[in-house]
């Protein structure tokens, strides 16, 4: 079954109705429905709490907390092993270090593909399975 691997700027694009945002609706509905599985790195989870309590107000970060039991979104930890991976994605790849657990966890398996907005995560394309979201619409 296949893994969809959301990356904080990928739900930040669903939650804001942004370039991108029906595509991951409906892998969060094909997840919710039992076709595929959802997860997110616990440090992608992280920045999405951070970048919700910064644009919306810390009042919008409890509404957060809600999203991943209806879509089955797990949040996976980020242990001690996955952190060590992640450095190692960092230096290789020479990504942010946020971005290397996203990487390391869409590496887990072939059935794994990340879901990004972020074109940071680039340089990993040759070693993972990524789907990058549309460009924003500039004003």
């Amino acid at each position: 079954m296949l893994t969809y691997v959301f990356e904080a700027s990928s739900l930040l694009r669903f939650l804001d109705n942004e370039a991108g945002a029906d595509r991951v609706k409906e892998l969060l509905n094909l997840s919710r429905n039992g076709v595929c599985h959802a997860e997110i790195s616990a440090v992608h989870w992280g920045e999405m709490v951070s970048t919700i309590a910064r644009k919306r107000g810390l009042q919008h970060v409890a509404e957060l907390s809600k999203l991943p039991a209806p879509y089955h979104l797990n949040i996976i930890p980020a242990t001690a092993d996955r952190a060590h991976r992640a450095g190692l994605i960092k230096f290789t790849q020479k990504i942010p270090y946020a971005d290397a657990f996203a990487v390391e966890l869409a590496s887990d398996s072939p059935d794994h593909i990340l879901i990004t907005a972020d074109f940071d995560m680039k340089p990993a394309e040759n070693d993972i399975q990524i789907e990058f979201l549309p460009t924003k619409q500039t004003p």
